[in-house]
């Protein structure tokens, strides 16, 4: 079995490559596409992976922008140049550069504080509050842990993009302010609103007006609402045994939540994606010539504010490890074989994506695909720009395959087989004991009621986390969410006098998705 692994964390901050460019006889090889149809065919073979996109934005060379496979398994409909797939965190970029035209604009300021233009704008600590700027919201340096609030995005909920604002004030931080760096979607969705505050527009169509059509970006949709082309990638995951990850791939439903989209909701087609690599290359200004950002704020959506990672460097499996990496405005920023290397990823249910910049080289790469699995990705990514780069040597196929195999192993020295051996003890109470209303501050109502002789939960404000609850430890239950519908989660109930008094969470699984942040959660049980 294969183990392809649902991790935004991953997805979004892992994975490098770069050097000098090529000489134009190794850009001539690229023109035609041979060896990138092999590159990419090779990798969905190894890797089961249905279907493929391609864009690639060189010197000198036309725009090649390419499908391969099937946009759904089972069926014969094939990925092509203007399939859209949902590039999730990709649109960060899109929301940084949306602020950047309102910096140009004189509307905002990047070291103005958010209060200024958002007076409801607040975090935990006031004084955070007070201290937080418009570039704070960008970079992920605020202090909250990763992925903190990511339960009211994922799975799909019911809310307003109004609740991101009002639920920010009770996500409690991990680090202090400016501290270090957490990957947060929360306050992408925070730079959303400000965008519409400050605009007039709701950040859909400031995003369309503004961004997708001068770009010509004429299949791309700002939301899943928004999506109109039946030309759509399917998304595909293995959903176990043992746990996500492993198993037989198959379909899965999307289960975002469109009032997050300024972190994760542009959806795009290579064909799309290509004119945004290379107006990002030329600092701003468009294919057909048009500025849309000045070369001064290219910079500064490109300037590092936070460290991400520091290693000792490249390794036999891995000659592309960057030794320090970082988080700059929407992108990160590090170094692929000795270049400047500004790239992002996106992770979504069923779909990973990624796009790349070699600046200097000229060269804008993106990859798309239906299928979850950062690694491959990642893999192909860097097996890509090394033959733009016509850099020879290295196996990626090969590397790939190790590391999948390393990921496999460690993952299931951490879990037993079939389900999670749960701990000795049981209940110290009735049932009916446990049955009742319990309030989080950020989140909303979870409530567990009894029914023949049963304990069961949901989760109010996401439709799918509904479920049976079964003994898993002392006062602890698990919950059997519907196959597909997310991260299974731990609830334990704290007794307090002979009472429950409220719950403490965390995910069923050591490896799932950030996303799935149950840990933040403290809700108090309510009359």
């Amino acid at each position: 079995m294969q183990r392809t692994g649902l991790s935004r964390r991953e997805a979004l901050a892992a994975g490098v490559a770069g050097t000098a460019l090529a000489a134009s006889a190794a850009l001539a090889s690229v023109q035609s596409g041979d060896a990138i149809d092999r590159i990419v065919s090779d990798f969905m073979a190894a890797f089961e992976i249905p279907g493929v996109a391609v864009a690639l934005v060189r010197p000198g060379a036309p725009v090649l922008a390419r499908g391969f496979g099937v946009r759904r398994l089972g069926d014969a409909a094939p990925v092509d140049s203007d399939t859209l797939f949902a590039i999730a965190s990709n649109s960060k970029s899109f929301t940084a550069a949306a602020i950047a035209l309102l910096v140009e604009r004189g509307k905002l300021e990047w070291d103005a504080p958010v209060i200024r233009f958002m007076p409801d704008f607040a975090m935990h600590d006031q004084a955070v509050t007070q201290l937080m700027t418009v570039r704070d919201l960008l970079c992920h340096r605020s202090g909250l842990p990763l992925g903190a609030g990511d339960l009211m995005q994922f799975p799909l909920g019911n809310r307003k993009r109004a609740e991101f604002l009002a639920g920010l004030r009770y996500l409690k931080p991990a680090r202090g302010f400016r501290t270090g760096y957490d990957y947060d979607n929360i306050l992408y969705v925070i730079a959303g609103i400000l965008i519409e505050r400050v605009s007039g527009l709701s950040w859909e169509d400031f995003i369309t007006r503004e961004l997708l059509v001068p770009l010509g970006m004429k299949g791309a949709a700002a939301g899943p609402e928004a999506v109109k082309s039946a030309n759509l990638a399917a998304r595909h995951a293995r959903l176990g045994p043992p746990t996500r990850g492993f198993g037989t791939l198959e379909v899965v439903e999307p289960d975002e939540d469109p009032a997050a989209s300024p972190a994760g909701g542009i959806h795009a087609s290579v064909t799309d994606i290509a004119p945004w690599l290379a107006t990002q290359l030329r600092q701003g200004v468009t294919p057909a010539g048009r500025r849309l950002w000045s070369a001064k704020n290219a910079t500064e959506m490109w300037t590092p504010q936070v460290i991400t990672a520091a290693t000792t460097g490249g390794t036999a499996d891995n000659p592309v490890r960057p030794v320090l990496a970082s988080y700059a405005l929407g992108w990160f920023v590090a170094d692929y074989r000795g270049r400047r290397f500004v790239y992002h990823g996106g992770a979504l249910s069923g779909q990973i994506t990624q796009t790349a910049l070699l600046p200097e080289q000229g060269i804008g790469l993106a990859v798309f695909t239906n299928v979850e699995g950062r690694t491959p990705v990642v893999g192909l990514r860097n097996a890509l720009l090394d033959h733009v780069l016509g850099i020879g040597g290295f196996d990626w196929l090969a590397a790939t395959r190790r590391q999948l195999d390393e990921e496999n192993r460690a993952t299931l020295a951490q879990i037993s087989t079939g389900d999670f051996k749960p701990p000795p003890g049981g209940p110290s109470l009735p049932l009916a004991a446990y049955v009742g209303r319990y309030r989080d501050t950020w989140y909303g109502d979870i409530v567990v009621t009894e029914r023949s002789g049963r304990l069961f939960v949901d989760f109010t404000r996401t439709p799918v986390f509904k479920s049976l609850l079964e003994p898993f430890g002392p006062d602890t239950f698990r919950t059997r969410f519907a196959k597909g519908a997310g991260e299974d989660a731990v609830v334990r109930f704290v007794v307090e006098d002979g009472k429950t008094a409220r719950l403490a969470l965390k995910p069923l699984s050591p490896l799932a998705d950030f996303s799935y942040d149950f840990q933040h959660l403290e809700p108090v049980r309510v009359p």
